[in-house]
């Protein structure tokens, strides 16, 4: 792994820098994420535009639909850096999947279509995925899509769907062909969220935030011509490694700053009782162990990155085992910071106070990391294929 800059790539560093210091909502309140479920008002919307002018709501995508077309490490720097300032940044399914198998799959009307909205950072996409019954299991998948002239009708469920209750489009599997095997009879559709007989119900969590959603399709009508690709051939095109850049930098140096914030916590009410930490010097002990298992996270994201650089392919067995460590150790922060917190712990960015807006985000953090191990593949899952893939052990 290389950890220096090229000429090149420090001017470069230096000018997205540059870019976050100038025209970041420093201060504003807003953190990672907000926008792609709706909403941020006016400072959002103005943090987008400048975005998007830069041509960096997607960097790595090709120049030719709009991107900033940024190599694997030019993208990897420039989230680096969005990342260590703590810049809010658009993206989710739009960005991150819908827009990639269209550049791959999509017919030029598609992407000429979709892509620019997509870029302007305001659309919101979602995912179709899942279902009550097939989640790791993905390819058992039941919602069925039956052709009838130019449409196709579409009937089943949907759950788990991340931001669905906001979203303009979605990206669907559905089964075309029940009788082929069950990876070969799958369509890859694209579907308006307001089309007639589709119904969204919300999903609240335990964190009382509202992401998911479950999504019902009543003989919903599809245009054939929103086939991604060819038919009964979808699952191998959702198997389409979306690998602009996937090294997770922007979670590992999140994980780094949550550990940094404890531990600044942790000394500045050392001696009022609030925290924990002077009277236990085993918590002493897990901060440290969080720190350093942060840093190797980072090393993770590094190793992505290498490989991706050197040898132009997408990472296997590695994503899983970044996706598989990082999500775990999320959930270990979650509790060391309840831990640290004392009865801080409590608070939630609602509440008045300067610490409560600084730390308040702990205790929505402590209740939402129990779903990371699960959702976007289960640790299970992710043991299985570093076993298979990337040990070469038999399957069971």
């Amino acid at each position: 792994m290389n950890y220096h800059d090229s000429p090149d790539e420090a001017t470069f560093r230096q000018v997205v820098r540059d870019f976050i210091a100038a025209e970041a909502p420093h201060g504003s309140g807003l953190g990672r994420g907000e926008g792609v479920f709706g909403g941020g008002g006016e400072t959002w919307k103005q943090w987008v535009a400048k975005l998007a002018e830069r041509k960096w709501i997607a960097p790595a995508w090709p120049t030719a639909y709009g991107g900033a077309g940024l190599s694997v490490m030019e993208q990897f720097i420039f989230n680096t850096e969005m990342a260590e300032a703590r810049a809010p940044r658009p993206g989710g399914i739009a960005t991150g999947f819908a827009g990639p198998t269209l550049i791959v799959h999509g017919t030029e009307e598609q992407k000429q279509k979709y892509l620019p909205e997509i870029l302007d950072g305001e659309t919101i996409w979602c995912q179709g995925y899942s279902e009550p019954g097939s989640g790791s299991d993905l390819a058992s998948l039941q919602t069925r899509a039956i052709r009838d002239g130019d449409d196709y009708v579409v009937n089943g469920q949907k759950i788990w769907t991340s931001g669905g209750h906001v979203a303009k489009w979605m990206i669907l599997l559905a089964r075309t062909d029940p009788e082929a095997p069950k990876h070969r009879g799958i369509t890859y559709f694209i579907v308006d969220m307001k089309s007639p007989g589709l119904s969204v119900r919300p999903l609240i969590n335990m964190a009382d935030s509202h992401e998911f959603n479950e999504v019902f399709f009543e003989d919903v009508r599809v245009p054939k011509q929103n086939i991604i690709g060819d038919e009964n051939r979808g699952w191998y095109l959702a198997q389409t490694t979306l690998s602009f850049e996937r090294s997770s930098i922007g979670a590992s140096v999140g994980a780094r700053q949550n550990v940094e914030d404890l531990i600044g916590f942790a000394k500045e009410h050392r001696d009022d009782n609030i925290s924990t930490l002077s009277h236990n010097d085993s918590l002493r002990h897990e901060l440290v162990d969080r720190f350093v298992e942060a840093g190797v996270a980072t090393q993770m994201s590094y190793k992505i990155v290498s490989i991706q650089a050197k040898e132009g392919i997408a990472p296997g067995h590695e994503a899983s085992v970044a996706k598989m460590y990082g999500t775990e150790l999320n959930q270990r922060i979650a509790r060391t910071a309840m831990k640290t917190l004392g009865l801080y712990g409590q608070l939630d960015t609602k509440t008045a106070g300067v610490d409560a807006s600084k730390f308040g985000r702990f205790k929505y953090q402590y209740l939402r990391s129990i779903a990371n191990t699960i959702e976007g593949g289960t640790s299970e899952i992710q043991r299985n294929i570093v076993a298979t893939r990337g040990l070469g052990l038999p399957r069971a």
